[in-house]
C-alpha cells in the first residue's frame, strides 16, 4: 500500500489519466458532485463519504465498491480523520474483458452483497495486482503485454469477492443491468427534457413496475431522482 501510495500521489486534483488503458488514479482534497462511469474504485489513503440516491457509503483505506453504470453522486472527503490527501485507483469496466473471465471461470457465482455501492475490503492479492499494474506506468513498453493480465487478475479476484454477483451481470449483454444502462444512458442524453416512465420500461422490455424495482436496486433511486440528481 505505501509503494501504491507514493505513486498515486503524482496525480492531479482530479482523475488523472495513467497511461493505462481504463486506469485512472486521483488525488484529492475535496471531492466535487460528479457522474461516476462503470469501475472498480479502490482507496489508498484517507476516506470519503459518498451519497449515491438513497444510499450513503463511507470508504477507508484498502476498501473497495463497483459502479455498474453512470450515476450521478455528491461526494465528501474527510480530510480531517487523516490530514491527508484522498488517494485512489480506478478501473473502467470493459463487459468484454469481464465475459472472457467468466467463460473461463467455472466456479458458481458468488451472491453479491446488499449494495455494490457498499465498501468492500480489498484482498491483500487484490492489492498487489493494483500495484503491480500501477508499476507499468514506468515501463509503458511492458504495459501493452502485461496490462490485459494484470487487469484481467484484478477483475478476476473481484469476482470472487462479495460484488461478484454484479460484476458477471456487467458482462451480460441482454441481462437487467444492460437493459438498465441502455435506460440511464437516455435519461443522461435528454436529461433536460420531460419523459415518462412507461416508454424507458418498453425500451429495457421490463413492466413499469419491475422497471423501477431494477432501476432503484442498480442506481438508489427512481429514474425521475435519477434525471433530478444529473440536473
Amino acid at each position: 500500500m505505501a509503494e501504491l501510495r507514493s505513486i498515486v500521489m503524482r496525480a492531479h486534483d482530479k482523475w488523472t489519466d495513467t497511461g493505462l488503458p481504463r486506469v485512472q488514479m486521483v488525488r484529492a482534497e475535496a471531492c466535487a458532485d460528479q457522474v461516476y462511469q462503470p469501475m472498480l474504485h479502490l482507496v489508498l489513503q484517507g476516506q470519503k463519504t459518498l451519497s449515491i440516491g438513497d444510499e450513503v457509503s463511507r470508504y477507508v483505506a484498502g476498501s473497495y465498491f463497483l459502479v455498474p453504470v453512470d450515476v450521478p453522486a455528491t461526494g465528501q472527503i474527510h480530510s480531517a480523520a487523516t490530514d491527508q490527501p484522498y488517494l485512489a485507483v480506478s478501473l473502467t469496466l470493459d463487459p468484454v474483458v469481464i465475459s472472457t473471465l467468466l467463460l473461463e471461470d467455472q466456479q458458481t457465482a458468488t451472491p453479491s452483497s446488499s449494495s455494490c455501492f457498499e465498501p468492500v475490503p480489498a484482498p491483500a492479492e487484490m492489492i498487489d495486482a493494483w500495484l503491480r499494474m500501477m508499476r507499468l506506468m514506468d515501463h509503458p513498453h511492458e504495459a501493452a503485454v502485461l496490462g490485459p493480465m494484470v487487469e484481467r487478475e484484478i477483475l478476476f479476484r473481484a469476482l470472487q469477492g462479495p460484488l461478484g454477483g454484479m460484476l458477471r451481470d456487467v458482462a451480460h449483454p441482454e441481462g437487467r443491468l444492460a437493459q438498465i444502462r441502455r435506460a440511464t444512458q437516455w435519461i443522461r442524453e435528454h436529461y433536460t427534457e420531460p419523459f415518462r416512465v412507461e416508454p424507458l420500461a418498453m425500451m429495457a422490455d421490463m413492466s413499469v413496475a419491475a422497471f423501477y424495482r431494477h432501476f432503484k436496486s442498480v442506481t438508489a433511486m427512481t429514474p425521475i431522482q435519477y434525471q433530478k440528481r444529473l440536473r
